[in-house]
C-alpha cells in the first residue's frame, strides 16, 4: 500500500443476500486506511426476555425461533442447559439420536452454503439460480443432498426447521428401525456426491490471505464434537461451558447494535475453520483424506478456507452418520419417557458447536419457570474477527479497484457464513 495516494470510500448499505442487516464502511484517505468497519444495524430481538416466566419446557421451541437453519442447534443447546439446570441425565439412545439429529442440520446447512453461496462465486454466476442452467449437475446434487439432510432430522425430531420431537430429557417420537435402515442406505449412496463436492470444491482457486488469530471450538477427546465437551483454544487452554463467559467477555462498539466477543486476543474466530483447527484429530479418517485434498491442515489462518472445512465436515457427517446408525441398530430401538427432572430449580449452562460456531445458552429456573437467560450467538462471536479480517486485506486488495475490492469483500464476509441471520447475498458495494 506505500505510495498509493487514491481516496477510496467504500459503503455497503445494506449488505444484500444476508439475513439481517449490516453496512461496510471502508474510508482510505491519501492512501492510508482511516476507518474499517463491519457495522450491524438492526435492533435486538429480546428471545432472552420472551424466555423469562416461561415453564422451562417450553425454552427450545421458542429459542428454536432464534434461526431457522441452526433450529436444531438452537434447540439442543437450549435442552442441554435446562437439563443440566434441573439435574437431568438423558439415555444414551436420547444422546445417540441427538448426535445423529445433529449431523442433520450440519450437513443442510453446510450443503446450502458451500453450493448456494459460495460455488457462484467460483462458477462465475450471480447466484445459484442462473447455474440450474450452466451447471445443473451441480445444483441438482446440492438439492439431492440438502433433500437427505432434511429427511434425517424429520425422521429423528419430526422436522429440520424448529424441530417438533425434542423435549427436556428425551424424545417424544422415537424413528423405527426402517427409518433409520433407508436413512443408511441413503447416506451409504451419498458418499459419492460428496466424493464430487470434494472435487468440485477443489477446483477452485481459493484467495491467498491469511491473518493468525485464535480459534475457540467444543472439544472432546473421544468424538469430533459438536454437542457439550468442553471450550479450547488453538492459544493454548480449556474451559468448562459454566466458565463461557470468561472466554467470551462481550463488549459493544459504537458502531454496532451487535455484541462483540474477545478472549486471548482482540478477537477470536468460531465455525468450521476453528473445529478442524481444533479437533483435526478426531475426523473421520475420510474426512482427514478430504482435508489434505483441500490443502486444510491444522492450524490454517486463511478465513476463506472455512468453506473448505464445511466441506469437510460434510464428509465426516455423512460417515459418522452412518456409525451412529449403525450403534442404534446395535443396541435396538425402543421408546422411552423423557427422563424426568430430580429438582424443579437451578443453573445451567448447554453448548453446540452449530454450523456456524459455537452457540451458549444459560438458564436460570425456579420452580419451574425461567427467571434469566443468556444466548451468545456464533456470528456475534466471529463480528469482530471479520472486521478485523478486513481491515488486514483492503490495503492488500486496493490493486484490484472497484470491482475486484468489492469482490473479495463479498466473498470474506461470505465465507463466515455469517447469521446475521445467514450469508445469502452478494454485497453492494459503492466506492465514492
Amino acid at each position: 500500500m506505500q505510495g498509493y495516494s487514491r481516496n477510496v470510500n467504500v459503503n455497503v448499505h445494506h449488505i444484500t443476500r444476508v439475513e439481517g442487516h449490516g453496512n461496510i464502511v471502508v474510508d482510505i484517505e491519501n492512501g492510508e486506511l482511516k476507518k474499517c468497519e463491519l457495522q450491524i444495524v438492526e435492533t435486538p430481538r429480546f428471545f432472552e426476555a420472551m424466555l423469562r416466566g416461561r415453564p422451562y419446557g417450553e425454552a427450545s421451541h421458542i429459542t428454536s425461533r432464534i434461526c431457522g437453519i441452526c433450529a436444531v442447534g438452537h434447540a439442543t443447546a437450549s435442552l442441554r442447559a435446562t437439563e443440566n439446570a434441573l439435574g437431568i441425565q438423558p439415555s444414551e439412545q436420547t444422546v445417540l439420536l441427538r448426535r445423529l439429529n445433529f449431523h442433520g442440520e450440519i450437513l443442510d446447512s453446510h450443503i446450502l452454503h458451500v453450493y448456494m453461496l459460495v460455488a457462484p462465486d467460483f462458477l462465475n454466476a450471480g447466484s445459484v439460480i442462473p447455474l440450474a442452467k450452466t451447471a445443473p449437475d451441480v445444483v441438482l446434487r446440492a438439492l439431492r443432498m440438502k433433500k437427505l439432510s432434511g429427511d434425517l432430522c424429520a425422521a429423528v425430531c419430526g422436522r429440520h426447521t424448529h424441530p417438533v420431537a425434542m423435549e427436556v430429557g428425551g424424545f417424544s417420537h422415537t424413528p423405527s428401525e426402517q427409518d433409520l435402515l433407508r436413512l443408511r442406505e441413503r447416506l451409504v449412496a451419498a458418499r459419492a456426491d460428496v466424493e464430487s463436492t470434494v472435487e468440485l470444491f477443489g477446483s477452485f482457486e481459493i484467495p491467498d490471505f491469511t491473518r493468525d488469530t485464535e480459534y475457540i471450538a467444543l472439544r472432546k477427546e473421544d468424538e469430533y464434537c459438536f454437542i457439550d465437551g468442553q471450550i479450547a483454544s488453538t492459544d493454548g487452554g480449556t474451559w468448562p461451558l459454566e466458565q463461557y463467559r470468561e472466554v467470551t467477555n462481550e463488549y459493544m462498539v459504537p458502531h454496532s447494535t451487535a455484541k462483540r466477543a474477545r478472549n486471548q486476543r482482540d478477537s477470536y474466530m468460531v465455525g468450521a475453520l476453528a473445529r478442524v483447527n481444533v479437533n483435526y484429530d478426531q475426523l473421520h479418517p475420510k474426512a482427514r483424506k478430504a482435508a489434505e485434498a483441500l490443502g486444510l491442515t491444522p492450524k490454517n489462518t486463511n478465513p476463506y478456507m472455512n468453506s473448505a472445512a464445511q466441506v469437510v465436515e460434510i464428509c465426516h457427517s455423512v460417515e459418522d452418520s452412518v456409525i451412529l446408525i449403525d450403534t442404534l441398530l446395535e443396541h435396538g430401538l425402543r421408546w422411552e419417557e423423557p427422563v424426568q427432572p430430580s429438582r424443579l430449580s437451578g443453573e445451567g449452562v448447554g453448548a453446540c458447536d452449530v454450523p456456524r460456531g459455537t452457540l451458549f445458552h444459560n438458564y436460570v429456573i425456579e420452580d419451574g419457570l425461567i427467571t434469566g437467560a443468556n444466548c451468545i450467538i456464533p456470528t456475534g462471536q466471529n463480528l469482530g474477527n471479520i472486521e478485523e479480517d478486513m481491515r488486514d486485506l483492503v490495503p492488500q486488495i486496493l490493486y484490484k479497484g472497484e470491482e475486484g475490492v468489492t469482490h473479495a469483500l463479498e466473498m470474506l464476509v461470505r465465507a463466515y457464513d455469517p447469521c446475521i441471520s445467514c450469508s445469502t447475498h452478494m454485497l453492494n458495494v459503492s466506492f465514492v
